[in-house]
């Protein structure tokens, strides 16, 4: 055993076996209701135990017509500038709703200051992206990868837009039954609502933890992620600070809960010398705040999947689970050589809580462990998530 963990071990250890008693509930995939629905049905969320029903703005109720169309238009690559880059080019199903880069690229190539954050759950994100605090809502988020200019993401023009999905015979049907009430539905505005309600539908809670946690199979997961697991609720790590409740997150939403002001952290990946600790452009919350206190601030991301969506942090800058640990374990990232050297773990605005332990091999094997039992290998092979453009008609781009 761990020598002075060993109380703390058994305590957490025995707390978790009460909790999966108690939540015991087979898990299946959340289902949506048919995607063949011809009335404006409401949406059937068929959400697992321990997960709450998202929250759906009353402007935009969903309906399996709207996540029908906003599934084709996810996956259109025509909307972009060039037709090179739908939404599923920087979320990739395969990926966990990710692009497997450092920084995302845009459709003239241009390089993004920041890497494509998993789309896996979104429907529970208090806040959308990783340094924006007032961006919460799908809809409103949407338009800024089609139409923002600085960087280039989609570079869609809203004419040609809306000329496509006024010509487009498929369109023509689905977003009048998308929109029945609506009798000019063709709008960028209906566009947005239709990609939002989809995005919401993409729920991971089908991994091996979920079935051990929630479902009471003991056998789901390693006895390496077990321990693992106790040593990412212990006090000497406080993983879950950050990263905790049914979405591994502490920037998470839901319906009926009462929203309040959301968490970002500066977790010492840099220290830079002079004002700004951290690289241009990606200075956190401070680039909507202007606060000092704010620079290196951004969104603690969901863990759900996380094997599967490196690189990591903001900028990409950490490439495995291991580099992860290690910069974690050690209080902050020291970097030896220019232009980004300094000692992570002296930032001024350095979280509290990240605030270094030990770690022994095994130790290391049980958090990966765990982490990767994370990973919902539904949600990633799910058709209802997929491309639903015919293979011989292919919309998207890669």
């Amino acid at each position: 055993m761990r020598g002075a963990w060993a109380p703390v071990f058994f305590l957490l250890a025995a707390l978790a076996a009460v909790a999966r008693l108690g939540l015991a509930s087979p898990q299946q995939p959340p289902a949506p209701a048919s995607q063949d629905s011809v009335d404006a049905q409401p949406y059937v969320w068929n959400l697992p135990k321990g997960f709450p029903k998202p929250r759906v703005p009353a402007a935009n109720p969903i309906t399996p017509d709207k996540v029908q169309l906003g599934r084709y238009l996810f996956y259109d690559a025509r909307i972009s500038a060039n037709g090179t880059e739908s939404c599923a080019t920087c979320h990739r199903q395969e990926l966990a709703f990710t692009d497997g880069k450092a920084r995302s690229v845009g459709a003239t190539g241009q390089l993004h200051p920041r890497g494509s954050m998993s789309l896996v759950n979104v429907a529970y994100g208090a806040a959308l992206t990783w340094s924006d605090p007032d961006d919460r809502l799908l809809e409103e988020q949407a338009l800024t990868p089609m139409f923002n200019t600085a960087p280039i993401e989609m570079g869609a023009d809203r004419e040609a837009l809306t000329r496509l999905i006024q010509s487009d015979p498929l369109y023509a049907k689905l977003f009048h039954k998308a929109f029945p009430d609506d009798s000019a539905p063709f709008t960028i505005g209906n566009v947005v609502r239709a990609i939002a309600s989809f995005e919401r539908t993409i729920i991971s809670a089908s991994s091996p933890y979920d079935r051990y946690h929630y479902g009471g199979d003991d056998k789901a997961i390693s006895d390496s992620a077990k321990r693992g697991e106790i040593l990412f609720f212990s006090e000497p790590l406080s993983c879950f600070r950050c990263h905790g409740g049914f979405n591994f997150s502490d920037a998470t939403d839901s319906d009926g809960r009462q929203q309040g002001e959301v968490q970002f952290h500066n977790t010492g990946l840099y220290n830079l010398a002079g004002a700004l600790s951290y690289p241009a452009p990606n200075l956190g919350i401070y680039e909507q705040t202007s606060q000092p206190k704010d620079v290196g601030k951004f969104k603690a991301p969901t863990l759900r999947n996380i094997a599967l969506t490196a690189p990591y942090m903001h900028d990409g800058s950490i490439v495995s689970l291991d580099g992860v640990l290690d910069h974690y374990s050690a209080g902050g990232r020291t970097i030896a050589d220019a232009p980004f050297a300094g000692d992570g773990s002296r930032n001024p605005n350095k979280d509290r809580l990240i605030r270094g332990f030990k770690l022994t091999q095994q130790d290391r094997a049980d958090l990966i462990a765990f982490l990767e039992s994370l990973t919902d290998d539904q949600v990633i092979h799910d058709p209802r998530f997929a491309s639903p453009w015919p293979a011989t008609e292919t919309k998207t781009a890669r």
